[in-house]
């Protein structure tokens, strides 16, 4: 049952949309988006494919006629029916995995002759993908790509190496997934690859036409066009990264994770964000020695996170709020009292405490500074990203910081991209479609 479906044989490089959505209503939004900014190569991404079946490929090709749809299935089993139905639905590509058995991939690649659809092998999880690339190439599938997962990507990792590697050691088109945008598609098509596949620096943009229009104006000149999508944080960027979020971005970032309780805010409404990593101190109530020694130890953009007892006397003041301004200290988080909040204010201090209470402690010099605290039901390590707002303060594990922070911007992004759609004449419930997703 052979097809007449837009050719799908190039010229390359193109651009593809990755649909990768939980509702076709959202995917089809963003493909016309996308069709309208000039890409027409259109992904029936996986979340979709999950979500919503083959019907997803069927209302793409009915609204797309002339476009090349790809069934992202990745297949590892079943290789002849699930192209088979794939197909059926009006796919032009059918994508597999490289770690499937060549059973699987000889199965894929004979179906789609026979059904008229190209097979796109993905090597995502593989460390060394070059070498299962020359094996696969042999078994007569049309593209391999190069896939960088979200998961690897919120570590810091990209695509770049292994595609190179992929490119050197197959003659076959390479495609290439993993946090793409139109700052770096014009180098990965100078690098060879063939199919730019982009996700989230479509869909969470609040204006996709023009993201599709950069983008491809990126592939065909090879140059850099500037985005405000799909930056991810490195090592040396996680302060950056978390200035640009919020406290409630990070707890959804984190699993929904509580931020410290009891703690308030005590410049709430003047829009200022605390963000560093924390100097801790362990000390009783009113004992204010080693949280004005912990001010010096923390520096410049550090947060001292103490544990006072959460009572009066104050342990905090005038005198420890000009300090902190003067080394530069992002803020502090004080479980116990402070007092003086106006000098705070004036100054613009972000300050933290369980309590405010006009009369000081005594420099009496108990605890230790830089060990394992508890307050508010969290745990902070010395070094433990603080990200404090008039929302709350999270806690981001040190060992955890890298990927967080790009979770967080994620999270951000995608919140963006929902408010377009909202104020574009939508509601909340109906953009998600709340009702579908009721438990059963």
């Amino acid at each position: 049952m052979q097809r007449n479906l837009p050719t799908v044989n190039g010229p390359f490089p193109v651009v593809q949309a990755a649909l990768d959505f939980l509702d076709t209503k959202r995917a089809l939004g963003v493909a016309r988006q996308a069709r309208e900014g000039g890409i027409n190569w259109l992904e029936a991404g996986t979340p979709l494919i999950k979500s919503e079946g083959l019907n997803s490929i069927r209302a793409l090709r009915a609204e797309f006629p002339d476009a090349v749809i790809i069934a992202d299935m990745k297949t590892m089993d079943a290789g002849r029916a699930e192209v088979e139905s794939a197909a059926k639905a009006g796919a032009s590509v059918v994508v597999c995995l490289a770690a499937a058995s060549d059973a699987t991939i000889s199965q894929c690649v004979e179906a789609g002759k026979n059904y008229g659809v190209k097979i796109y092998c993905d090597t995502i999880g593989l460390e060394n993908p070059e070498i299962r690339a020359t094996e696969i190439e042999k078994l007569g599938v049309d593209f391999i790509g190069v896939h960088c997962p979200i998961d690897e990507q919120m570590q810091g990792k990209n695509p770049l190496d292994k595609l190179r590697k992929v490119v050197a050691a197959v003659s076959v088109p390479v495609g290439v997934a993993g946090g793409i945008n139109s700052e770096t598609a014009g180098e990965i098509a100078k690098i060879g690859g063939s199919i730019i596949i982009v996700g989230g620096a479509l869909h969470k943009a609040p204006d996709a036409v023009k993201a599709a229009q950069d983008l491809n104006n990126a592939v065909q000149s090879g140059e850099a066009i500037s985005s405000n999508i799909g930056h991810r944080a490195s090592e040396e960027s996680i302060r950056d990264t978390l200035l640009k979020v919020s406290a409630s971005n990070l707890s959804d970032a984190l699993n929904h994770q509580p931020g410290i309780r009891g703690i308030e805010f005590r410049l709430k409404g003047r829009h200022l964000r605390m963000v560093g990593q924390a100097t801790t101190v362990k000390t009783v109530a009113g004992d204010w020695n080693k949280v004005v020694q912990a001010i010096d130890i923390a520096g410049k953009n550090g947060v001292v996170v103490a544990d006072c007892g959460g009572t009066p006397p104050a342990v905090w003041g005038e005198l420890a709020t000009l300090s902190a301004k003067k080394v530069g200290l992002a803020g502090a988080v004080i479980n116990g009292a402070i007092r003086d909040t106006d000098v705070a204010l004036e100054l613009g201090m972000p300050l933290f405490s369980a309590c405010v209470s006009p009369d000081a402690g005594d420099p009496k010099g108990h605890g230790e500074i830089n060990c394992d605290i508890t307050i508010g039901g969290q745990t902070i390590h010395p070094g433990d990203w603080i990200v404090g707002d008039d929302d709350g303060i999270m806690v981001l594990p040190k060992g955890k910081a890298l990927e967080y922070a790009n979770r967080a911007l994620d999270v951000l992004e995608a919140e963006n991209r929902l408010r377009s759609e909202i104020e574009a004449g939508s509601t909340l419930s109906a953009v998600v479609d709340l009702s579908k997703w009721e438990k059963k």
